[in-house]
């Protein structure tokens, strides 16, 4: 006698990509179409700071579709630290800002899956500080002695409102656009840009690696 067919399983838990600007967006289109990905993932563009993003986000997860999501957040970031270049990666440890840290979730998975998506690319893991602005010169070292590694708006603003709205797995990832010897005012702050977009582009497979490897729950 044939058994019966058995119904479906419920969906996976989505993936919520966060990013501030539109050259982000654009670099990370088509998240949702690349095979692979083990759940719906979806780019948000939540605009700039970090009262900007932690609404947008909140408000993303209030979306019955989004709201056991995983989240990522991306985009481009500043480096702290001597020696880092545009096109650099940052896999944050855990994010910071005056309201606290956030722990990111399985850091070295995602590093391994980084490295694997953009062979030859620095990757860089650590504390990514958040800001409430553009941070340059003597204010971009003082950070630096806090033990951070690079500094964004969004990242710590992202991952607390996420976490805000029911536990899950978060991440920041962040491609350096300009570092201390390469800050954005100077020559080479185009050329710097394109390289940064372009890694940006290249390096979204590994977040479906990395969600496609969590284990997570099933609503």
């Amino acid at each position: 006698m044939a058994s019966s067919p058995q119904p479906p399983g419920p969906p996976a838990v989505p993936l919520l990509i966060a990013c501030a600007l539109g050259i982000e967006r654009f670099a990370l289109r088509g998240a949702d179409d690349r095979a692979g990905a083990p759940g719906p993932a979806r780019v948000l563009r939540t605009g700039m700071g970090p009262r900007s993003a932690g609404h947008a986000v909140r408000t993303a997860l209030n979306d019955g579709a989004m709201r056991y999501a995983a989240v990522i957040a991306s985009g481009f970031c500043a480096g702290l630290a001597p020696g880092m270049h545009p096109g650099d990666l940052v896999v944050a440890a855990e994010t910071r800002d005056p309201d606290g840290a956030t722990r990111c979730t399985d850091t070295a998975r995602l590093v391994a899956a980084v490295t694997r998506a953009v062979p030859g690319r620095r990757v860089h893991t650590g504390p990514l500080t958040g800001s409430g602005r553009v941070v340059r010169g003597p204010e971009r070292a003082r950070l630096r002695t806090t033990g951070a590694i690079a500094v964004d708006m969004e990242s710590a603003a992202t991952l607390r409102a996420a976490l805000s709205a029911g536990p899950r797995p978060v991440a920041a990832v962040r491609v350096v656009v300009d570092a201390p010897e390469h800050e954005l005012f100077r020559i080479g702050t185009v050329r710097g840009g394109i390289s940064a977009f372009r890694v940006l582009r290249a390096v979204l497979p590994a977040f479906h690696e990395w969600h496609r490897s969590l284990p997570l729950p099933r609503r």
